[in-house]
């Protein structure tokens, strides 16, 4: 399965920027879609609210799906790979 790759950058409520990329199944182009994903992750980081806008979210690549985000994509649709201040 080929999956789309959302590279993502927040502003957190303490100012620190946050970094995360919203991966999700590769026939899935709308945009509001994956815009959908990053609210409900950030919702359980205690970030609701957070501008998530095209400005915010952008569709980076495609590649391979990796073994360890099939359980999170098949249960929810995405998975979200936390790299920088994601940590609540």
């Amino acid at each position: 399965m080929k999956v789309s790759v959302w590279d993502t950058w927040v502003t957190r409520k303490d100012g620190r920027m946050m970094h995360f990329d919203i991966i999700a199944p590769e026939e899935i182009k709308d945009a509001s879609v994956i815009h959908a994903y990053g609210d409900a992750y950030l919702k359980t980081k205690g970030e609701s609210g957070r501008p998530l806008t095209f400005s915010e979210c952008r569709f980076c690549h495609v590649e391979t799906m990796k073994s360890e985000w099939e359980k999170s994509i098949l249960a929810q649709g995405y998975y979200i790979l936390e790299m920088e201040n994601c940590e609540t």
